[in-house]
């Protein structure tokens, strides 16, 4: 299952921004936990946070912690990204993906990257 991203853009430090991530239609009933994945230039992949299937138990890296906020509604999509005070190091391109819901958030089996989205954050 590859998911959409969208919400990226230029801010200055300080700033907020929300990411969502949407689901493709065939895919959008089925219940599992979604994490949001940074990668910055030259740096590998890492998971920021998820957010589990039903019961809405989240996960944060120390990274992210108290600035960003994932949630999702009962609806379940789109998983949004709440984005605030937002710092030079924080520039990356952002992804999201069905995770199995742990401290490391790791990808599901079934689950690939998008394209993801870039978010700029200037000093």
């Amino acid at each position: 299952v590859q998911l959409v991203e969208s919400g990226g853009g230029l801010v200055q430090a300080g700033g907020s921004l929300r990411l969502s991530c949407a689901a493709p239609r065939f895919a959008a009933q089925a219940d599992y936990a979604v994490g949001w994945f940074r990668q910055a230039p030259g740096k590998e992949r890492e998971g920021i946070s998820c957010v589990a299937a039903s019961n809405g138990d989240t996960y944060y890296a120390d990274s992210v912690k108290g600035r960003f906020t994932i949630s999702r509604n009962n609806a379940k999509w789109p998983v949004y990204l709440q984005m605030n005070s937002l710092k030079p190091e924080d520039t990356a391109v952002y992804y999201c993906a069905p995770v199995v819901f742990r401290d490391d958030c790791p990808v599901a089996d079934f689950g690939s990257w998008g394209q993801g989205t870039q978010v700029t954050v200037s000093s």
